[in-house]
């Protein structure tokens, strides 16, 4: 850890700009367009101020760059970009993806999606990572030279792969359980919690309601109003104050939302492990039929029905000559289809062990960090109801010096 970039580079995703261009359609769109600024952090320690690099990106081309680095490290839980737009919101909150506050939420978004990338062990070394960093110009065209894209392709594959491994991995196909589970969980959380915002908000501004009917009722008292309109004054400042608190907690909501969004995550690492698994189970059963063929050359015997067999039965035995030239082929091919079987089992033995260290690594960080997130809200929820014992409190002596 203490090579990765984030040691050494401070990174950060400094503003969001609204522009307006032409897709690759030819036809006018509005995107949004991030900031991102790069300091050394060597020659800060030295006393000297690091001069700013900055480019500009889209969030399509943050995508481009996890695609890749989800296709280039199947073995890696991939840290997860934040929502293309609002999810789990409560009603009040705007779900526009162009919403200067879901914008900035997205902003941080991105941000601590960089930094997660760059304190990864791995992930952090990759070139193409640090020269989206820092080249805006070609870097799209220098990650389509990788030809990750083919890679991508193959892995269409793996959408059935599933219902046909033999053997499954049983720890694999325990995590994939989980990451349904964790997803599952967290997607309730989050919708209990936009019920629960509702409600706070409705019962913030009513208590707006307060503040009008004592203001109205100050003013046909004499010795009562004073203290009615003070009670009345810090119902209207408790009832304005729930917009920021709200805004406050779609932050905390958004660190729950990565880990909902790191559960697919999790998946995908288990859906590269069945397509490996599925491919050596092919390549073996492959290797099994072709020395059964070599097997059945060599005795003149046949075990298994074949249209080999009832052609050999129509229209005569193959010459000693022909034989022996299928059984030379067979038996390179045998020779072949073992070293390719040898060569998968090693490299799902090393897919196995990166994957399990790197999962180990991603469970240490989800405890801490989902543990930290729901300290912080319960921290919030407790300042809430302080500040409202406090108005009530306030409220009571605007009453008693009446």
């Amino acid at each position: 850890m203490e090579d990765c970039l984030a040691k050494k580079m401070e990174i950060t995703v400094s503003e969001a700009e609204k522009r307006t261009g032409r897709n690759a359609m030819n036809m006018q769109e509005t995107y949004t367009a991030y900031l991102i600024e790069t300091r050394a952090v060597e020659s800060q320690s030295e006393g000297q101020c690091a001069p700013v690099d900055s480019l500009w990106r889209r969030y399509s081309e943050f995508e481009l760059l996890r695609n890749y680095l989800s296709v280039t490290y199947p073995h890696i839980v991939v840290p997860p970009l934040p929502e293309k737009r609002a999810d789990f919101v409560w009603h009040k909150l705007s779900a526009d993806n162009m919403d200067p506050d879901f914008v900035e939420r997205r902003r941080i978004g991105l941000e601590n999606f960089l930094l997660r990338v760059a304190s990864h062990p791995i992930l952090c070394q990759e070139k193409i990572f640090y020269s989206f960093l820092t080249q805006e110009g070609g870097w799209k065209e220098m990650v389509n030279e990788t030809g990750f894209q083919l890679k991508a392709d193959s892995r269409l594959k793996a959408l059935n792969a599933t219902f046909r491994v033999k053997n499954p991995d049983k720890r694999f196909t325990e995590l994939k359980h989980y990451s349904d589970e964790l997803q599952s969980v967290i997607s309730h959380l989050l919708r209990v919690r936009a019920r629960v915002a509702d409600r706070l908000y409705g019962v913030y501004k009513v208590h707006g309601n307060y503040g009008r009917v004592f203001s109205e009722w100050s003013a046909i008292e004499k010795e009562m109003g004073d203290g009615l309109q003070s009670a009345g004054h810090h119902m209207d400042v408790y009832a304005a104050s729930i917009d920021d608190i709200l805004e406050e907690e779609e932050h905390y909501a958004d660190q729950l939302k990565e880990y909902l969004f790191y559960a697919e995550a999790l998946r995908a690492v288990c859906r590269k492990h069945e397509l490996m698994q599925y491919d050596l189970e092919m390549a073996a059963q492959d290797l099994t039929s072709k020395k059964q063929q070599c097997e059945e050359l060599a005795t003149g015997t046949v075990r298994t029905f074949s249209l080999k067999g009832m052609t050999s039965k129509l229209f005569g035995q193959e010459t000693p000559e022909q034989r022996e030239a299928k059984i030379k082929v067979l038996e390179e091919q045998i020779q072949e289809g073992e070293e390719q079987l040898k060569s998968k089992n090693l490299e799902g033995r090393d897919f196995v062990k990166s994957a399990w260290a790197d999962i180990e690594r991603f469970k240490e960080q989800k405890n801490h960090d989902l543990k930290e997130a729901l300290i912080s809200y319960a921290v919030m929820q407790i300042s809430m109801c302080k500040k409202g014992i406090q108005v009530w409190t306030n409220a009571k002596e605007c009453f008693s010096k009446m």
